[in-house]
């Protein structure tokens, strides 16, 4: 295990590139399916739908037996593989990376800065008021509101100090990584957003924007070792699970509306 931490910080910024195009790819293809489905839908006279309650409802389960299954891995006495995973791969990247690098990745990581996150939401809702979308603002604004609470109540809950001799300087708990959670609720909800605005020839590239975002901003934080790595897994599960009732409800909500 100790030398897979160390191949992986040796070539971390190959590694973390290979990975967000890997995710990019999972985006696209589900991008793909969903718009073949929508338009076999609106072909049979139905209502194209961005993410059935089924699919929702999956994705809140496996998400929540995913973070379920980091929290125990990391308290679980007779293994202790993931911590000793997450500390032998903090210390390598803490020796291997170069000042500058780190210097550029930690410019990207404030895109997931709580203050930066609040700013965006406060324009984006003020966005959708003015043009009176409602039904958009209102969904918008339950999934912001609930980045705070829910990912703080998670740190509270678990108390796990962040890892030493980090790049940053970071206060509070380290699990799960809010940077994960709110850039997955943040771009994740952007993307909803734009999806129902956007003509549909902007549809793949919001997809590319927001996977890409997500996928960065959350790597970034293992990079600067302000967060170990199952910290920003499961930030990404729980605050997937919280997107996925956000969605559910506003594709819910969008449904029963009347049509113009």
């Amino acid at each position: 295990m100790n030398d897979l931490a160390e191949w992986i910080a040796t070539h971390a910024l190959p590694v973390w590139a290979a990975l967000l195009m890997a995710t990019l790819v999972v985006g696209d293809v589900a991008w793909q399916w969903n718009r073949r489905h929508g338009r076999k839908t609106a072909a049979a006279g139905g209502q194209p739908v961005a993410v059935r309650g089924v699919t929702a409802a999956l994705l809140l389960l496996s998400m929540g037996l995913l973070f379920a299954a980091i929290a125990v891995a990391l308290n679980e006495e007779a293994t202790r593989w993931l911590p000793a995973f997450d500390q032998s791969l903090a210390k390598d990247l803490h020796a291997s990376m170069q000042p500058g690098v780190l210097r550029l990745v930690a410019a990207v990581s404030h895109a997931g800065d709580l203050g930066s996150v609040a700013a965006a939401s406060v324009l984006v809702l003020a966005v959708l008021l003015l043009r009176r979308h409602v039904r958009l603002a209102t969904c918008w604004a339950v999934a912001m509101a609930g980045i705070v609470p829910i990912n703080s109540g998670l740190k509270a809950m678990f108390q796990r100090p962040r890892p030493l001799d980090g790049y940053m300087v970071e206060h509070g708990w380290s699990f799960p990584s809010g940077h994960a959670f709110g850039a997955i609720v943040f771009y994740g909800m952007l993307a909803y957003v734009l999806l129902q605005r956007l003509p549909h020839r902007w549809h793949r590239w919001v997809i590319a924007a927001a996977v890409a975002m997500i996928g960065v901003i959350g790597l970034s934080r293992i990079v600067l070792q302000v967060h170990y790595f199952s910290d920003v897994m499961a930030g990404y599960a729980s605050g997937m699970a919280w997107l996925a009732v956000c969605l559910g409800m506003a594709e819910w909500w969008r449904l029963r509306a009347p049509r113009r």
